[in-house]
């Protein structure tokens, strides 16, 4: 995901008007006991399961292919950046490259991270104590990057080798990987993704999930859509910063073809600091926050939204079971 990257809480499925339960005071402790003891209940349904997957399915895919679209540009920036070998020259020209083979992979790519993440940390969330959310938020992560990892990482191949200007086309670029390299060269760096990936996934929405109990408890409501914005926009800064040097490390590998300059990860981190100095690691630490800044933005305020407005379209015997809240 980058902004691919890539889920939270949906709490405008009570009977109450949406308005009114986003600006109600609450005591989250009181509300986090409601929502537990409404999953509960959800369970027994043998659809309950069902209708949370598909609704993260459906909000995951919209969030994944908005945010894909509108920061695709920023995006390629970042990767040139850092495939430039001694620091080469930015290159302005074709930014939209790849788009639209990069989004037939997102839409899947979103739509098995969220439907993974929304089911395992309901199921997390019941199974540990209050003071351990966050290691919930963790392991869903971890698990729901790792499901999308099948899918995300082809994608990611071809579109960073488009960017770089390997290819014309999408179908082109798989053809002939798959000629020159194998099958296997879909997953050029699938390690190093997994590497930047799993944690990447598993931070952000830990921060995002926990700054939102920590807001809730501060301000005694539920968020509003520009909160929630705001709030995945901090989290997706935060983590993209600090995983940009596994960035960097994975779009090496993904862009190096059949050329083979790196044995490996640790190959790749050894010659980059040899003949680039450690600073290279850091390259393109600028687009690469700001691209998921604001796609962490547009990304769980669309998911959020997204959520509301499916749990508005249940039917009324429906509309008691909720997302457990964070």
């Amino acid at each position: 995901m980058d902004p691919r990257t890539v889920s939270s809480n949906v709490s405008t499925s009570q009977t109450i008007s949406p308005d009114g339960l986003r600006y109600k005071k609450c005591d989250p402790h009181k509300e986090e006991s409601k929502l537990s003891a409404s999953v509960h209940v959800g369970d027994e349904n043998p659809f309950h399961f069902f209708r949370v997957f598909y609704e993260s399915v459906i909000a995951g895919a919209t969030a994944g292919v908005v945010v894909e679209a509108a920061l695709y540009p920023i995006d390629t920036i970042k990767t040139r950046l850092q495939a430039a070998r001694g620091g080469g020259k930015e290159i302005l020209k074709g930014l939209y490259s790849g788009l639209g083979g990069n989004l037939a992979g997102v839409l899947p790519a979103s739509a098995i991270f969220l439907g993974v993440y929304e089911p395992a940390k309901q199921k997390l969330l019941k199974a540990f104590p209050e003071n351990m959310s966050a290691f919930a938020h963790l392991t869903a992560g971890a698990l729901g990057g790792a499901a999308s990892s099948l899918v995300r990482v082809p994608t990611e191949v071809v579109k960073q080798r488009m960017q770089t200007g390997q290819f014309a086309s999408a179908p082109a670029a798989v053809r002939l990987i798959v000629a020159k390299e194998g099958f296997k060269g879909l997953y050029a760096g699938y390690g190093s993704f997994l590497l930047r990936d799993l944690p990447f996934d598993a931070i952000q929405f830990c921060i995002y999930e926990q700054l939102r109990i920590g807001y809730k408890l501060a301000a005694q409501r539920d968020l509003n859509d520009p909160e929630n914005a705001i709030l995945g926009a901090f989290a997706g800064a935060i983590t993209g910063a600090v995983t940009t040097p596994l960035d960097v490390i994975k779009t090496r590998l993904m862009v190096q073809g059949s050329a083979k300059q790196y044995k490996g990860i640790f190959d790749c981190v050894r010659t980059i600091v040899k003949e680039e100095g450690t600073h290279a690691l850091l390259k393109g630490i600028g687009p690469r926050v700001l691209w998921i800044g604001l796609g962490g933005s547009i990304f769980f305020g669309v998911l959020e939204k997204t959520k509301q407005m499916l749990a508005e379209r249940r039917p009324e015997n429906q509309k008691s079971f909720s997302f457990k809240q964070n």
